[in-house]
């Protein structure tokens, strides 16, 4: 069989744990070659490593996303290398749990320079090549917190923003044959999510339609569609990847709160 991404090559922020790890295995398990890319270099060499050992094509960059002259060293090496950049996905991503009231700038510039500005920059250096190839694909990955009124500030607005900026890029590089999409997880069981207070992750279990957490593999599936020619005259798009949070998250909340009232009659 056909793997869809035989002779591409892919570059994948935040690849060394977590959402973007998976990420980097399935697009190398599915032919391409894997540029991971995180500030966590003995992870991410690791990473490499692991699937260079079972044969697949990988190699590890590093790159703080927030830097826009290692942005620029990055694809110039990935443009060296092999000449074409196929697929980018802005993986990478930090929290910060405060909200208006408490957040400091400093934790506003650090979450908005990471979880916005990477990717804005990731886009703008990476166009030129993928439009020498002939077009690309990107794929953002947003948040729920990118459609509804989280309780974290600044992730909150970064995420929104992200959302809207894949809409402009998608746009801009129309025709240069780029699409650019965006991705929107709810609760998907990652390091990030697993350090939350397990009365939070029970919250979402209770209010999710499909009653679970998600896993990081069913959003690297969807990103690898986004990703793919499958999904050729897609671009601008939003897919959420949420067990249905925030279509029925209220209506489920609205008969948790009937149920707990008529317990209490």
């Amino acid at each position: 069989m056909t793997r869809r991404f035989e002779g591409k090559v892919v570059l994948v922020t935040g690849a060394a744990s977590g959402q973007g790890a998976v990420e980097a295995r399935l697009f190398a398990a599915e032919g391409a070659t894997v540029v991971a890319a995180d500030v966590a270099v003995e992870a991410g060499e690791a990473l490499v490593a692991d699937l260079s050992a079972a044969g697949r094509r990988a190699e590890f960059a590093l790159l703080d996303v927030a830097d826009e002259h290692q942005w620029e060293a990055v694809v110039a090496d990935i443009e060296a290398r092999h000449r074409r950049l196929d697929v980018l996905v802005n993986n990478a991503g930090v929290g910060d749990g405060r909200g208006i009231v408490d957040l400091s700038l400093t934790g506003w510039d650090r979450v908005l320079g990471i979880d916005l500005w990477g990717p804005v920059v990731g886009m703008r250096t990476v166009a030129p090549l993928m439009a020498r190839g002939g077009g690309g694909s990107i794929v953002n990955i947003s948040s729920i917190a990118g459609l509804t009124g989280y309780d974290h500030a600044a992730y909150t607005a970064s995420k929104w923003a992200l959302r809207g900026v894949t809409k402009t890029a998608a746009s801009e590089f129309a025709e240069h044959g780029i699409r650019v999409n965006s991705v929107h997880p709810g609760a998907i069981m990652t390091p990030m999510v697993a350090g939350m207070p397990q009365e939070a992750i029970d919250s979402f279990v209770r209010l999710n339609a499909n009653r679970r957490v998600g896993t990081p593999h069913e959003v690297a599936w969807a990103v690898l569609h986004l990703a793919s020619d499958e999904s050729s005259f897609t671009t601008g798009a939003e897919l959420v990847i949420d067990g249905g949070f925030v279509p029925a998250g209220a209506g489920r909340a609205l008969e948790l709160a009937s149920a707990t009232a008529k317990e209490g009659a």
